[in-house]
């Protein structure tokens, strides 16, 4: 048998999770892979928040408006590659 549950909202505002440091040792390689994957990731999501469903749709003029407006670099051609990918697996 299932059990619906009801969650209230918390009252407390909404908090970011504690940064940790990278581990130290890997190739600089993998940093920047790391970093234009979380990168890609914080796009994917503003521009799904703001109605952009379809790879098509998200042109790399698109992708760095949108970076702009929520005040990170402008991305790279591979960083709006990357964009498109997640929004189209993500589906």
């Amino acid at each position: 048998m299932a059990l619906a549950v009801i969650r209230t909202p918390s009252l407390e505002p909404w908090k970011p999770l504690q940064k940790k440091p990278l581990p130290a040792g890997r190739p600089r390689e993998w940093y920047v892979s790391h970093n234009r994957r979380l990168k890609a990731m914080r796009l994917a999501i503003a521009l799904l928040d703001a109605g952009v469903y379809i790879p098509s749709k998200a042109t790399d003029a698109t992708i760095r408006d949108t970076a702009q407006s929520i005040g990170i670099h402008p991305p790279s051609d591979t960083t709006c590659r990357m964009v498109r990918a997640l929004i189209r697996y993500g589906r």
